[in-house]
């Protein structure tokens, strides 16, 4: 990764990952662990895809097309894979075939289920999520991040 600030969001989550495999034993407690490890991927996702979308835009157009973006992105929420890939195609058409193919099956299926429990977690509903499925969905996610991030050049 090279934006900095979501190497440093991953750098805390890889960090908060390895915590609770190390010490959480319970099997019920690390259920736990996973609804809030689930809440905070879908988090460094949304926030991710706005850092490079912001960065590319900073990089490559003039201050006022960058307060435009900026404000654009600020709605950016809930990003299943069709909405990442509708904001993609804003930017280029191109980049956002690619990243379909690129996406599909695994990588989809990953970024939607995350974003899906989070949902249900936030309004309270009840999920059957483990570690080790979050674990996955995680690696797919920063593989959709650096997909993206590959893409604008950064």
């Amino acid at each position: 990764m090279k934006n900095v600030e979501v190497t440093r969001s991953r750098q805390r989550l890889d960090s908060l990952f390895d915590q609770v495999k190390a010490f959480v034993q319970d099997a019920e407690l690390q259920s736990h662990w996973a609804k809030y490890l689930c809440i905070l991927v879908s988090g460094f996702l949304e926030t991710s895809v706005r850092e490079i979308y912001s960065q590319y835009t900073e990089a490559k157009s003039a201050p006022y097309i960058v307060n435009f973006v900026e404000y654009q992105l600020k709605s950016f929420q809930n990003p299943k894979m069709e909405k990442i890939l509708d904001l993609t195609g804003m930017f280029s058409p191109e980049w956002e075939s690619s990243l379909r193919n690129a996406t599909k099956g695994e990588l989809k299926d990953a970024v939607d289920s995350i974003v899906a429990n989070r949902n249900n977690i936030s309004h309270g509903k009840s999920v059957g999520i483990t570690y080790a499925t979050v674990q996955n969905y995680y690696q797919n996610v920063i593989k959709v991040v650096e997909l993206i991030e590959n893409q604008c050049g950064l």
